[in-house]
């Protein structure tokens, strides 16, 4: 892995017919894009369907790590105080939305959250 990996949830209809719904902390993360557009083509961004399992996260950072959103860190990436590590995979991960967009803004000089 050579990018970090953003999972985010696809919009969603509950079974009993009950929505459209978006997850608010994935918009959060939409938000900063809307600031730092240019963000968008230093990392890879996958969106997931909201049902578990999600196949796609589970790969990168194992089963007990299907939240969304999270950011899996370049192999190469400094580690940030609040980071975590899959102890299924390894990979270091961040999964709080104010966090991912913080740490994005430092790493490619975009906008980020006031203090």
């Amino acid at each position: 892995m050579d990018k970090h990996v953003l999972f985010m949830l696809n919009p969603w209809v509950e079974e009993n017919n009950q929505g459209p719904f978006y997850c608010p902390d994935c918009g959060v993360v939409e938000g900063f894009f809307a600031y730092s557009p240019e963000v968008r083509n230093n990392i890879e961004i996958i969106f997931v369907e909201y049902e578990r399992p999600r196949q796609q996260v589970i790969d990168y950072l194992g089963k007990e790590n299907q939240g969304c959103p999270v950011l899996v860190l370049d192999a190469g990436a400094m580690l940030v105080q609040g980071a975590k590590k899959s102890l299924t995979t390894g990979r270091a991960f961040i999964d709080d939305p104010g966090m991912i967009c913080d740490y994005l803004g430092k790493v490619f000089n975009g906008v980020r959250p006031h203090p």
